[in-house]
Formats: C-alpha cells, structure tokens, sequence
C-alpha cells in the first residue's frame, strides 16, 4: 500500500526505528502485513451508564468486519458519555455539557496520537454525537459519523419525556404512586437513543444532512439488522474516503450547514441543534452565527409533526422511509442544496436520486404547501434582556407571544421546589437564571421544571426563560441560551420578581419593562451568589468556554 493512503500511519509503523512500535502493535492483533494498510479509528461511545449507548460495542465490531474486509485495519477504542435522561435535575447535570468537550479532546488525542489514517465514530446520546462530528473536523482525517440509533417505543408510546411529565401530573394528584411506577417501569424497553425528535435524533439528522453520514443512518433502530448493516457499510466506506483524501472540511462546507440547519427546521428539532452546530461549524472554521439561524428560518417550514410538540416517534418516522424522502422533497422545493459532497463521495442530490418519496397516505411528514409552521420553530431573539440573543423554541401551539410578570428562581433545584409547592401561576414567566455556560457551570438542560409544568397543565400559560437550555423533550413557550448570562451580569441577573416581561416571537424580541437607566442602577448594586468551585474540570470550564451565543466552546478560533 503506498504511503499516500498512509499519510499517517506511516510515520508510526515504518522504518526500522519503528521495531519497537510495530512490536507493540503485534501484541494488540497485527499481522505483518496490516503494517502495509492504513489503520482506520473507531471511536466507540459504548457505556452501560445509559441506554443510548449500551449496544455500540456490537455496532463498533460491525464497522470494524466492514473495514477490515475494504483492505484498512481497524482498530477500535473508546471514549467516555455521560446520560443527560439520568443526571437531568441534579448536580451531575452540570458535567454534560462538558461532557462533549472532554470527548471530542478524548478522540483527538487518540487519534492524534496513534496516526490512524481514517476515522469512524459511533455515537448515541446528546453530546457524544457532535463532540463526535467537532473531533473529525478538527483532525480533519477522513472521517464517517454512524448514529447508534433511536429506541424501540415504550408500553402505550411512552418515552423518556413521559416520565419527566409523569412526575408533574403525579404532584398534582392526577395519577397515583402505582400509575407513576408503571410509566416509569415501561416506557424505556432497551438500547437505543431517546424516541422523539429530542436532541439525539435531531443531531443524527442535522450530522447526516451535513454529509457526514450515510444515508438514512439517522433513521434507523438501534436494535436492526439495518444499523448493523449502516455500521458495516461506513466501515467498507471509509477506504473510498481515504483513497479520494475526502475529509470533513471538504464536506462540511458553509453551505453544507446551512443543509443542516433547514433538515432540523423541517424536522421540528431541538434547541440543542443551535449550540452543537455552531460549535461544530467553529472546529470546521466555518463561519456560522445566531443570524444564520434566523436567516434561514425565514425561508424554512415545520414539516414534521413529531415529538415533542407533535404526535409521533421517531420509529415511525422510520417505517415511512426516515429522513430521506423529506430531504428529496426539500431539495425539489430548493430549501437544500444538492451540490455538497458527503461521506459517499456523491453529492447530496447524487445519493438521495436513489430513494423514493414518503407513501402518499402517511400523515408524519406534510407537504410544503400546507406546512405545520410556515417558518421555524427555533426563534433568535434579542432585546434588553438578551442583547447578544438568546433561542426559543416556539411551535405557535403555545401562542406567538407572552406578556406576564417574573417569577425568580436563581437555580434549577429552587425552581423545582417552587413548581412542585404549587408557586407558580397561570401568567406568570419562570426565570431561572446562573444556569449558563459558566454559571451553572456547565449549562444544565431544564427539562425537569418544564416537564413538571407540563404536567401540572400549565405548559401553555406560563413562559419560561433561562440563561440555560433545554432537553430536545422541552416543549411549551420557552426561551434559553439568554447571552449575557447571569453569570457575566446580563441583564437577567437584574430581573426580580414581579418585573414585566415581554416575548414576541413574531418580531423576535425578549424585553423586560424595565428603562436603561433602572438596568444601570440595579447592575451598579448586583453581586454574584454563585460560590466558585474547588478545582477540576468544572473550574477548567468556567475559565475557558465561551457564550452559548458561541456554541458554547473551548478551543480558541
């Protein structure tokens, strides 16, 4: 094999001052004449702390038989993940967030370190998946995402959200103790990512309409003879990739983000989408801000009536031919662009020519003449309480806009007290606030508050709006991601209860009552209540990460 398709690996194995580490090399399964292919990575996201990534394993050796047998050697590792659904509510929240970055620097420094040639990385939860995809871009090797896949359906179309939502209807005496127990017993049946288009499924379809997946890998069961069959099909790609030298900034173009940001639009996708794809698009050294978002969603319908504002799973999204046909009809409507080259080494247009279109009698996905939302459901906002933006995820169900006075809450565990002890009111706007990014630190998601407001029956009178984010699962009139956090002194450090607060999602605006000049005075007097933390990686954090206005990052431009 010539040193061209070992760029890398040459450096590690040949020569005879390389004995040493081909002897090492021997001991973990090579055989003389692997020293002469270009080692490919498989960065495995397996773990039995949650159920989105307890299969990958089998789905690593998939990708590794299919590699192995297109003439590279493989050569599986792992990295760490940390399970959003478990640590949801609670301290370990705050690691989560970080969690993405510590694995895109776990698999960097493995593959940095060992010289594969190629890389293939499995994800299956929240953040492994863009820490994933922000690994590839900046090794830029060539490289393939393969999702693990989204979960089997719970007893009666439950799901994760279900029980988070259970525990509000449950404070409210609506179900008992027994009814609680059942939901919660039932509603995750085994391996596989969150069921709705929460944020696991919208990142699979976000990475898939960059081009960094094969296609329909984000439409699959993780329990399936089809995603082991996606596995061994990226496995039998990669060499195609290693011998064009195709690698992820060839692919991930800006215009290529712009593919993904319409797909997640369609989709009705997660807040989340926002964040990982603009800390994606910094380690490609692309050039994507907040106002691409709302660019495009000017021109970008709801099409897909799934969870969490919508009706369906995302396994029977996969029954009716996954994301596929709803990209060929976006590309037929020009809301995508088909000239950008993906993982295939075809074009956008060139793969999805060979797939059909949805059934006509399928009810999930609608037509662009009668969309759900005639423009996205993801709102930038500005104004004085957010003056470097802030997202909201509005589906127009809950309304297009929300005038009521705040509620104040300076943690997430308050906050649920609060909701729990019946605090809340009827138009009243929750605010929970030093949840940021460097606040928190770590940027906790508030899916527990707004599910037990959901369940409380209270999902469409009251808002919500946090310096932190959201679970793909959150839905109701929300807004996070507010920059300035509280942290820095934004201006929702400034709020206090009572203060008039207004949300416009049609003139994209977040205001409180309050004139610049009382602002001025109250951040004149505003001292910070959080303690600062006793060193580790959560101190590391607060000193190095940036906006969430910034995708949240670590690494510098």
């Amino acid at each position: 094999m010539s040193r061209d398709k070992r760029k890398y690996s040459s450096e590690i194995v040949d020569g005879v001052e390389q004995a040493p580490s081909r002897a090492m090399l021997r001991a973990v399964g090579f055989e003389s004449e692997d020293f002469n292919k270009p080692q490919v990575g498989i960065a495995s996201t397996w773990s039995m702390v949650t159920p989105c990534n307890m299969h990958i394993n089998q789905l690593a050796e998939s990708v590794a038989s299919g590699a192995d047998s297109a003439g590279s050697k493989s050569v599986i590792f792992n990295t760490i993940t940390v399970s959003d659904g478990i640590s949801m509510g609670t301290k370990g929240m705050r690691y989560s967030l970080i969690s993405r970055e510590v694995i895109a620097d776990s698999i960097e420094t493995v593959v940095g370190g060992q010289g594969f040639d190629g890389l293939i990385t499995i994800g299956g939860c929240d953040k492994n998946m863009p820490a994933c995809v922000m690994a590839m871009a900046r090794l830029n090797r060539p490289s393939i995402f393969v999702y693990g896949g989204s979960i089997k359906p719970g007893s009666n179309r439950t799901d994760v959200v279900s029980v988070f939502e259970a525990v509000g209807k449950h404070s409210e005496g609506a179900i008992s103790d027994i009814e609680l127990l059942d939901i919660e017993s039932t509603a995750i049946p085994g391996p596989g990512s969150c069921g709705g288009m929460y944020t696991a499924n919208t990142m699979a379809s976000a990475i898939e309409a960059l081009g960094m997946s094969l296609p329909n890998s984000s439409a699959q069961e993780a329990v399936s003879s089809s995603k082991l069959k996606d596995s061994s099909d990226a496995g039998e790609s990669i060499m195609n990739l290693i011998s064009l030298d195709l690698k992820p900034r060839d692919i991930m173009t800006k215009q290529a983000f712009e593919n993904a940001i319409a797909v997640v639009i369609a989709l009705g996708g997660s807040t989340n989408a926002v964040l990982h794809l603009l800390a994606i698009a910094h380690e490609a050294k692309i050039n994507l801000s907040l106002n691409d978002f709302e660019r495009i969603g000017k021109r970008t319908p709801v099409l897909a009536d799934l969870r969490p504002s919508g009706n369906y799973l995302m396994s029977e999204l996969i029954e009716i031919g996954g994301i596929v046909p709803l990209m060929k009809s976006m590309l037929e409507k020009g809301l995508i662009d088909g000239n950008q080259m993906t993982v295939t080494g075809k074009t956008l247009e060139e793969n999805l020519s060979d797939y059909d279109h949805y059934p006509k009698d399928q009810k999930i996905i609608t037509s662009t003449d009668k969309p759900i939302k005639t423009d996205s459901h993801l709102r930038i906002l500005y104004g004085n309480l957010a003056p470097s933006g802030a997202v909201a995820k509005i589906s127009g169900k809950e309304g297009l806009s929300f005038q009521g006075k705040a509620k104040v809450y300076n943690s997430e565990e308050d906050a649920m007290e609060g909701i729990l002890s019946n605090q809340i009111s009827e138009g009243d706007v929750v605010v929970i606030r030093y949840e940021g990014p460097r606040g928190a630190p770590g940027m906790r998601e508030m899916l527990s508050p707004t599910s037990a407001i959901m369940g409380k029956g209270l999902g469409d009178k009251v808002a919500f709006l946090t310096d932190g984010r959201f679970s793909g699962g959150t839905h109701g009139f929300v807004v996070g991601h507010i920059t300035p956090e509280a942290y820095d002194g934004g201006p929702i450090a400034l709020i206090n209860d009572g203060d008039l607060i207004s949300i416009d999602a049609t003139t994209n605006q977040v205001n409180i009552d309050l004139s610049h000049e009382e602002l001025a005075k109250r951040k004149e007097l505003w001292l910070c209540p959080v303690e600062e933390e006793e060193g580790g990686v959560l101190d590391k954090y607060r000193s190095l990460v940036t906006s969430a206005s910034e995708g949240a990052v670590t690494t510098k431009k």
